[in-house]
């Protein structure tokens, strides 16, 4: 192969003479030439079979470290990409370090091989959690280190409750003796925000949510004096509406777990609530105590912690969080008359949420779930106005314990690498919940890492 084109010289030269001179005797220095040629020509076929062997053992060993790629393939494909997983490339390169520079099996081993990724996962994501819409920013995946992440929010809440009250005597079935009041309340909320997210590191990340509060509350009593007397009913309507800032909200979020080895993403959130709305406590009031203005937040501090887990399940994802929010108390000193309201400790609450997302594709997925909120009593303390002597300096009193449950619904489109639209659905399941809040988030990528 390699001096084919000497094999076929000599052949012609030994072949040469003995055509031209058929009819004539060789000579002594012709049949010296001749047995020359030959013994190179033997040699040259020597050498030939010689590198034959050559590359049948390449080919061999060409054959073994293919079988080993494959196998370290396998094992890299079954393992997660932890630390200490090892590429194909790399695998294969340290593979055939031993073969001999230049030879055919090595350059075709160490040419470099795709590397492997899981079905349905961006490699640019390979630790960062799956989006969950029903967990609001919670469940969102933790901005990377130099990513600036801005968020555009609309929300909106209603909440109506009629409760009927009847303090009196029950003679027989419809026949009441004494005081029977019907109160209908309405709250629509309206709100719309801006938040911001910047990753200090790949796993700590800061964000702040200002929010522009649209509220209108009515109220209906219908109180019934003596009801077997057929008394006037008196109806008391109270609307009353208020817009502005909202409660600024202060977050840091840090992943704690990066999902590998069978571990779910564990995700610790802090939220801090600042009291920048209307207090409700502040706003105007007239003389019999009732608002002339509805507040746009709570007039006091809080801070939330809370834990994120999720669990990938290709093409389910299954979460849950927990947290706890701590409320502080504060002096207010406002008057409704009878009373003065000279002290209130709004009750912290315990949450928790769970449920499932199951993905439809690369880009949509939707989120189903239930969340519960305890929200412990209020305390409250008050004074009359104008005491008798023989009246208590204060009253203090602490209110039910609320119970919050909904039910969860949402869905999440990835629009393009840098934005993604997320639409949430909260139904109340118990009479202390909003009977229906929904939400659209929008997250746009403003300043990607580099």
């Amino acid at each position: 192969m390699i001096r084919s084109w000497r094999i076929a010289l000599i052949a012609a030269t030994i072949l040469t003479p003995a055509a031209g001179h058929a009819q004539s005797r060789p000579s002594g220095q012709s049949l010296g030439q001749t047995k020359i040629l030959q013994r190179e020509l033997e040699a040259a076929r020597a050498e030939i079979a010689a590198q034959h062997r050559q590359i049948e053992a390449q080919e061999a060993r060409l054959a073994a470290l293919e079988a080993r790629m494959g196998s370290l393939v396998l094992a890299t494909g079954a393992a997660t990409s932890g630390p200490g997983a090892t590429q194909p490339a790399a695998a294969v390169a340290q593979a055939s370090a031993a073969s001999t520079p230049g030879d055919p099996a090595t350059m075709v081993a160490a040419t470099p091989t795709p590397r492997l990724e899981s079905v349905g996962t961006r490699p640019a994501d390979r630790d960062r959690p799956p989006e969950v819409a029903v967990l609001g920013s919670e469940g969102s995946v933790v901005t990377r280190k130099g990513q600036l992440t801005g968020e555009l929010q609309f929300d909106y809440a209603r909440a109506d409750r009629n409760r009927a009250l009847f303090r009196g005597i029950e003679i027989v079935e419809s026949v009441l003796v004494g005081e029977f009041n019907i109160n209908e309340s309405r709250q629509d909320i309206i709100t719309g925000s801006l938040a911001a997210r910047y990753g200090v590191t790949d796993r700590l990340e800061l964000g702040a949510r200002v929010p522009f509060v649209q509220r209108w509350d009515t109220s209906v009593l219908v109180p019934v004096q003596g009801s077997t007397n057929n008394d006037a009913a008196r109806e008391i309507n109270s609307s009353t509406r208020g817009s502005g800032i909202g409660d600024v909200e202060l977050s840091a979020r840090y992943q704690i777990l990066t999902g590998r080895r069978g571990l779910p993403y564990l995700v610790g959130n802090l939220q801090v609530v600042a009291p920048t709305g209307s207090d409700p406590f502040a706003v105007p009031r007239l003389a019999t105590g009732e608002a002339t203005k509805a507040a746009t937040g709570a007039g006091f501090w809080g801070v939330s912690p809370s834990i994120t887990a999720i669990l990938p399940s290709d093409p389910a994802v299954l979460f849950g969080t927990i947290g706890y929010t701590r409320n502080f108390g504060k002096n207010v000193n406002t008057e409704i008359p009878p009373v003065r309201i000279n002290y209130v400790k709004p009750g912290d609450a315990l949450s928790f949420s769970a449920g499932i997302g199951i993905s439809l594709n690369e880009r949509t997925s939707i989120n189903l779930g239930y969340a519960h909120t305890w929200a412990f009593g209020t305390r409250t303390r008050t004074s009359l106005i104008n005491p008798r002597p023989t009246d208590p300096a204060f009253f203090e009193e602490t209110s039910r314990d609320l119970q919050l449950a909904r039910l969860l619904f949402g869905v999440t489109y990835r629009a393009t690498d840098r934005a993604s639209i997320n639409w949430s659905v909260e139904v109340g399941a118990t009479d202390d919940a909003a009977d229906v809040r929904t939400v659209l988030r929008v997250p746009l990528v403003l300043i990607m890492p580099k």
